[in-house]
């Protein structure tokens, strides 16, 4: 079974240590700036990052190492707070 991966592109940032995280997703000319990174990790060939956009919808996105290239795995949409 495959999966189903949406590309996106993605802006990063560097943090203070060097290491890039995402800052902004786009989804053809729609911008989600993020506004939290709540998780990340690395796996062999990929880095995956949870993040929060300024939507308030989670997406787990990862970033292919060898070719580049980044790819939307979840999406949840979120709430708008009161």
């Amino acid at each position: 079974m495959s999966e189903a991966l949406l590309p996106v592109q993605v802006e990063c940032v560097a943090e203070s240590d060097g290491e890039k995280v995402p800052s902004r997703l786009w989804f053809g000319s729609r911008a989600v700036a993020v506004t939290t990174v709540v998780d990340r990790w690395l796996a062999p060939s990929h880095r995956y990052f949870k993040v929060v956009g300024d939507d308030h919808a989670t997406y787990l996105i990862r970033h292919d190492v060898p070719t580049n290239s980044w790819e939307l795995i979840l999406y949840e949409a979120g709430s708008i707070p009161p």
